[in-house]
């Protein structure tokens, strides 16, 4: 979701409830996809389970550099630069780390994705209210969620340990 987000960003869409009266080819065509892509997979992947199954067989050890040879070569293939790769290559060190060390990538990914979104909002939020913080305080939605924020905050370890134990 947070890709299809970034992605109407970046060719100016605004999503939202007008998506399909502003831009009804986008939405219809997004759906349309999807049923064909259901389609398609449906017609490929019935013959060739028995192929898939078998690849499932195939050692970790084996299939891991196989994986990431493709990965190297489709960086490089993009636009035939080496630094696609030395990036690639920085990346997927950075999302080792962050797997190590248990951080969730997706909400990291949907911040890179809805940050500059987030800030341009809070920035004209500042401007309206002359620069006071408090004007998040002054409208009910905005108060019980940003009190429903700090409560979950505040119980985030809580919810940590819990979850280390369900995977104990």
């Amino acid at each position: 979701m947070g890709i299809l987000l970034g992605a109407l960003m970046i060719h100016g869409v605004n999503s939202g409830p007008l998506l399909l009266q502003q831009h009804p080819e986008i939405f219809w065509g997004v759906i349309a996809s999807m049923y064909i892509g259901n389609v398609m997979l449906l017609l490929l992947n019935l013959p060739l389970i028995k192929i898939w199954v078998k690849v499932l067989a195939i050692p970790s050890k084996v299939l891991m550099p196989l994986i990431l040879l493709c990965c190297l070569i489709g960086a490089y293939a993009i636009n035939n630069n080496k630094i696609d790769v030395i990036i690639m290559v920085i990346f997927g060190i950075i999302g080792y780390i962050l797997r190590k060390h248990e951080y969730e990538l997706a909400p990291l990914i949907l911040a890179l994705v809805l940050g500059p979104l987030l800030e341009t909002n809070f920035r004209n939020a500042l401007i309206i209210g002359n620069g006071r913080l408090t004007i998040f305080l002054e409208k009910p939605i905005s108060a019980v969620l940003l009190s429903i924020s700090a409560l979950l905050s505040s119980f985030r370890r809580d919810f940590q340990s819990i979850g280390k134990l369900k995977r104990e």
